[in-house]
Formats: C-alpha cells, structure tokens, sequence
C-alpha cells in the first residue's frame, strides 16, 4: 500500500496526470498567443518580440507557488528580471470551473497582497496556452530570447519541496538561466523536470 501511496504522490506532485501534451524543449520557437491581462488589456507574445520574456505559471492556492511567494523569492526574481528590461508574464490556467479558479480581480487582489512584480499577469480559463507550452505544475518556469526560442523550460529551482527553507539551498535554474544568458553564455541547466501542484485544466 506504501509503494502505491508513493507512486501516486509523485504523480500529484508532476501534474503528469493531467497534461497530454509534452513541454517544448529548450532550442523549440515559443508558441505564440493572445490572452486578456487582469487589467483587461489583450497581451500577445508577438508583441514583445525582440525582448527577452519569461513565463510564470501560477495558482495561488498552491503549496509550491506559495512557498515562493510567501518567502518573496518569486517577486524578487520578477524584481530582477525586469531589472534586466525581461518581460515577467504570470500566467493562470486554471478552469472556471474548478474551486481554485480565481478571476481577473482577485488575481489582482492576491498580486498586491503579495507584493507581486510580473509586467503583466494574464488569465488563460480555456487552457490553451499552457496546453501549447506543456504546462504541468504550478510554478512552471520559461525563457524565451528575443528571437522568439526557448532557452529554458522547467522547475524554478532544484529542490522540489514546498518548504520556503529549501530555497537558499537550491540551484535557482530560472536565475542561473536569465544571468547566463544575459552575459551572453549558453544555460548551463536549459531544461528540468517542472514540481509543484497540477495545472487546473478542464480535464481536471
């Protein structure tokens, strides 16, 4: 019972349960799309080409995004990007229909509350974006260069617990990632496997 215990726990913790489609790899162009922000505006990817962007999958109801909040590791990675002129796009795929569903407003609520610094967050209710990008868990961290190519794709940091003490201990792959290629050098980590809570798709 332990062993099936433990093999459904890591599904949990993978999301790999609820997404059909595989994460584009690092070196793949980043779909494009159109999404409404919480301010109401229509946000593509395409308008932003020629800049650096990165890419934030959220839930606020998870333990992992959480973790990263609550410890303000993730707004001061945002901080830093930006610093950087990175465009920060938050993203929501949770359905409407599931309880952790959070709207335009409340998005906007928790993002004051928390001290958030994404240039924009965005609300994706269908799914669509985060199913083109193989979104699995909430965080879910991409770069893409101004190119329009995905540098990396994966985990914001190495260790996959939702425990704040756990950050300073980890590889921060996002960080490492925006530095490095910021200097001009290759990622030294361009992928990783993504933890965190399931994406709240529709098949959920």
């Amino acid at each position: 019972m332990k062993a099936i215990w433990r093999f459904v726990s890591v599904f949990l913790l993978t999301g790999l349960f609820c997404q059909s489609h595989a994460m584009i790899e690092p070196g793949k162009a980043a779909p494009g799309f159109r999404l409404q922000s919480l301010d109401g505006q229509t946000i593509t990817l395409e308008q932003f080409k020629g800049s650096w962007v990165v890419l934030e999958w959220t839930n606020p109801d998870c333990p992992f995004v959480q973790k990263h909040y609550n410890a303000a590791n993730m707004q001061t990675l945002q901080e830093f990007a930006t610093s950087k002129k990175h465009i920060w796009l938050q993203i929501n795929s949770t359905h409407p229909g599931h309880p952790e569903f959070r709207n335009a407003n409340t998005m906007k609520a928790w993002n004051t509350q928390q001290k958030a610094r994404p240039s924009y967050g965005l609300l994706d209710p269908q799914g669509i974006v985060g199913r083109a990008y193989g979104a699995k868990t909430t965080p879910q961290m991409v770069l893409i260069n101004p190119a329009g190519t995905i540098i990396y794709h994966g985990a914001i940091d190495s260790i996959r617990s939702a425990s704040p003490g756990d950050i300073p201990k980890a590889i921060p792959f996002l960080r490492q990632a925006i530095e490095e290629s910021a200097a001009g050098k290759p990622v030294t980590n361009p992928s990783s496997v993504p933890y965190g809570c399931s994406v709240k798709y529709a098949s959920n």
